[in-house]
């Protein structure tokens, strides 16, 4: 059954412009601020120090509005407008001290606001800075116009106001740490869900190729016997046509013969798949690697000269007897001089060498053909990977198998139109005797 993702309700505007903190804060200053100086136009004052409350109000509410409207379009420079609106805050509440009184002013109430407010936006420290400020502004006004202010006045409303800036400026300040935190911990979870994610969906296609594999690994075993019926009644059939002398015998002994090599490539392709889904547990006995090296040489020899190719070898003689299992060794080196053989035409030279460095031995197999180009190094060794018309594309991947499987590393270069080396880095392991 298919998941549908809830239908989001659609926000409201005011939820959209209020989603982002400053603007939020910007709002929350507008309203604080601009409702204590409303609430304080309740204050009967003296006729000498009466102002006009309310329209200062709504000129005050303009401003923050302009506040809210810079900080919208350059929310990059938030706080340097914040601290440019806190600046002309203090100067107008410093203003209204010096207009309504000084050290009697009503006006003296809109530090409380001011400062609590400021002090969640800049932290404890600022705002503690903040109330020492406003009791610095209060006490200027007051000298300016008397009454004046007494210093224990100025200390006490330093005191009120630094202390619950401090206090309300350390819980957000935790809070902004916290909710950091919860962001990193939020992308990190994201992040741990989407490798999640990515591992079911690669170990869901690892089991399909396991099937896939398994079922393959079944057809090919169940193919060997009828492939090899066919080869020997194709032999059979080849032996009663072989002889006659007249045009249809001659056809058909030429239409054998074409049976018996595609039935020898696929069952050379059947042994060799079944090899590279069975392979073996390397069984590690002390050997010459010399011997081996040389051995596969002879064992090619015939092939190569049939197709006019050289075969070289040298042996470096201080390679020791070492730990190897000679069957599947003898395999991966097979398998790279029937890549060569395949890579050179007629006139060209296959080079066998081996070569002791210091506890590693190197086989190298060479060969003068046209060179492997980029687009196919780049996935020389990949599985099914082949550029020949019957290929299985497993001869380099079982190799590099065997190679690794012996504790060590292949490794090739190429120059074009001038051949393809391949070497194989064995370190030298010695027969350990109980």
């Amino acid at each position: 059954m298919a998941v549908t993702a809830p239908t989001r309700t659609p926000r409201s505007p005011i939820r959209r412009l209020l989603e982002r903190d400053e603007r939020l804060f910007a709002v929350l200053l507008a309203v604080v601020m601009v409702g204590g100086l409303a609430t304080l136009g309740l204050y009967p004052l003296r006729p000498r120090h009466r102002v006009d409350v309310y329209s200062l109000v709504i000129w005050f509410g303009l401003y923050k509005a302009g506040i809210l409207a810079l900080v919208t379009v350059n929310p990059r420079a938030t706080r340097q407008i914040f601290t440019g609106a806190l600046c002309i805050d203090l100067l107008l509440v410093f203003l209204l001290l010096y207009l309504t009184g000084g050290g009697d002013s009503p006006f003296v109430n809109l530090f409380y606001p001011l400062v609590a407010i400021n002090a969640y936006y800049f932290g404890r420290w600022g705002g503690l800075l903040l109330a020492i400020a406003a009791g610095l502004v209060y006490w200027t006004a007051a000298k300016m116009a008397p009454p004046d202010a007494a210093w224990t006045a100025v200390a006490i409303l330093m005191g009120q106001l630094g202390l619950p800036a401090f206090a309300l400026g350390h819980v957000a300040d935790r809070e902004r740490r916290a909710r950091v935190e919860v962001e990193r911990l939020n992308a990190e979870v994201t992040g741990t869900l989407t490798r999640l994610q990515a591992a079911q969906e690669e170990l869901v296609e690892a089991e399909r190729m396991a099937t896939v594999g398994r079922l393959s690994l079944k057809v090919a075993h169940e193919v060997r016997n009828p492939i090899a019926a066919i080869e020997l009644n194709a032999e059979l059939l080849g032996e009663m046509v072989h002889g006659r002398v007249s045009e249809d015998g001659t056809e058909a002994s030429a239409l054998v013969t074409a049976i018996r090599d595609q039935v020898v490539a696929l069952d050379a392709l059947t042994e060799e798949y079944l090899a590279f889904a069975r392979f073996p547990r390397p069984q590690f006995e002390e050997d010459s690697v010399n011997d081996m090296v040389v051995a596969v040489a002879e064992f090619v020899r015939p092939l190569a000269s049939r197709q006019h190719v050289e075969v070289k070898v040298s042996t470096d003689p201080t390679v020791p007897p070492m730990e190897i299992d000679r069957t599947l060794l003898r395999q991966a080196v097979l398998n790279l001089l029937k890549n060569g053989l395949e890579a050179v035409s007629q006139g060209g030279v296959l080079t066998l060498t081996t070569r002791h460095l210091d506890d590693t031995v190197e086989i190298a197999i060479a060969d003068t053909g046209p060179g492997i180009g980029p687009e196919v190094g780049r996935r020389l060794f990949e599985q099914f990977f082949t550029t020949k018309p019957q290929g299985t594309g497993l001869g380099l991947a079982i190799s590099r198998q065997i190679v690794e499987e012996h504790g060590g590393k292949i490794r090739w270069s190429s120059t074009p139109g001038e051949g393809a080396t391949f070497i194989m880095s064995l370190p030298l392991k010695k027969a350990e005797h109980v």
